[in-house]
């Protein structure tokens, strides 16, 4: 048992604590790496045995952690679809999925469902920090209650209960774990001061709130942000579109401006797991208090309606080349909705393949990082990025800008490009750009 805060920052200090993180996705995974580095004995709990199998062999799923790094952790690692594994724990962290359902309501299932099998195993002194981005209030109204009832204790005093939202960014070199700020928050001033030390050991910044509820929609409000601009940014692409300009340019002259300005580019959609979803769980929240979030929702529908503009640019384009999209030959570059992952949740390329399709398209695309999809029940496999591909399409259509497009560049072979990316350099002929 843990005497005292004074007790487990020790432990933390001298990496005697041991360290559990539930679920082993996109966010979980690169934060049990990143305790397992500094030096922590680790155990990741995942019920799918696919990804427990590979961490025992020391095989990577995801593309932000290379099988290396795994190799040098020297076993302070482990894996299991056990919780049991929590009773020899001192601090957990909670890293499970929080989608959205068909009504755009937050399915929290998969938090009630961790807090419930680690509340089953939870022991005295230990504790726990919910990571999983979710709607204001769910720390202390919905996991809260799961652990005082299952183990009849206080929270401060028997277990500690903190709030620490992920901010990664799959793909970004430039900001890790270590070098991204980490928003920290608890239930008591106890159970903040353990969160604050427990994550001080694998970032530079620690950045403490005042209340879990602050935490929570910090969180929401920074992917919102997001979502906001990006529906500005495409809204310009719209009017631009009528007013015969270029969006881009006028992004680029705007961003000449040395205040007041943060460029945002507008593209095929939105997607990922955070900016398309999390700011609906602000705006449902709020209906709870009578509050109507208009400009989540406005922008909700400018950002979901980019994909159908962007076929009607192909389309347009095909019949200025006297082509209809039934029977096309179309090339799509980018299934991953960003640069340089392997990540389709939410890709809006993949909205665009399906309205393609089923307008008759002969549609195939090429994504170095996605060998092969399925959507609708159907089996989707990567053409390779060669020469024939190119010339054999009638339209290459850009939808996500991969290095590989960008540094081994094939536009002089195509009849026709569709650049919803500003990929394809100035003065490349038949390009037509969102």
């Amino acid at each position: 048992m843990l005497s005292s805060a004074a007790t487990f920052a020790e432990k933390v200090a001298t990496r005697e604590a041991k360290i559990g993180i539930i679920g082993l996705g996109y966010a979980g995974l690169p934060l049990a790496m990143a305790f397992a580095e500094a030096g922590f004995d680790v155990t990741g709990i995942d019920l799918d045995e696919q990804r427990v199998g590979a961490i025992r062999e020391r095989r990577s799923y995801l593309a932000d952690v290379a099988d290396e790094r795994l190799d040098r952790l020297d076993g302070r690692l482990h894996a299991t679809t056990s919780y049991a594994a929590v009773a020899e724990l001192d601090a957990i962290t909670i890293c499970v999925p929080t989608p959205l359902s068909k009504t755009r309501t937050p399915d929290l299932s998969f938090i009630v469902a961790a807090a419930e099998s680690l509340a089953a195993n939870l022991r005295e002194g230990q504790l726990v920090v919910l990571q999983s981005t979710t709607h204001p209030g769910t720390t202390e109204e919905v996991v809260l209650p799961i652990l005082a009832r299952a183990n009849r204790g206080v929270v401060g005093k028997d277990f500690f209960l903190g709030y620490a939202p992920e901010r990664v960014d799959p793909g970004n070199e430039d900001y890790t774990i270590r070098t991204t700020p980490k928003l920290v928050s608890g239930v008591t001033a106890d159970c903040l001061e353990r969160t604050k030390v427990l994550y001080g050991e694998i970032v530079d910044t620690v950045v403490p709130c005042s209340s879990t509820t602050v935490a929570e929609t910090a969180k929401l409000h920074e992917n919102t942000f997001r979502a906001v601009n990006i529906a500005l940014v495409n809204e310009l692409a719209l009017m631009c579109d009528k007013l015969g300009i270029s969006a881009w340019e006028v992004i680029e002259a705007a961003s000449t401006k040395p205040f007041g300005f943060l460029p945002h580019y507008p593209g095929p959609g939105l997607g990922g797991d955070c900016i398309p979803v999390v700011p609906h769980f602000l705006a449902w929240r709020m209906r709870e208090y009578g509050y109507f979030a208009r400009l989540i929702e406005t922008a909700h529908e400018i950002n979901a309606e980019m994909p159908r503009y962007v076929v009607q640019k192909i389309a347009d384009a095909l019949n200025d080349a006297g082509l209809p999209i039934r029977g096309s030959r179309l090339l799509l570059l980018g299934m991953a909705y960003k640069p340089n992952v392997h990540d389709i949740r939410e890709s809006p390329s993949l909205e665009v393949l399906r309205q393609l399709v089923a307008r008759s398209g002969d549609v195939r695309y090429c994504d170095p990082w996605v060998d092969e999809l399925e959507l609708d029940g159907v089996r989707h496999v990567s053409v390779p990025w060669t020469e024939e591909e190119v010339r054999s399409a009638d339209c290459v259509v850009v939808l996500t800008a991969h290095r590989d497009f960008v540094e081994q560049p094939l536009w002089d072979h195509a009849r026709l490009i569709v650049d919803t990316r500003n990929a394809v350099p100035d003065g490349e002929r038949r390009v037509v750009r969102i």
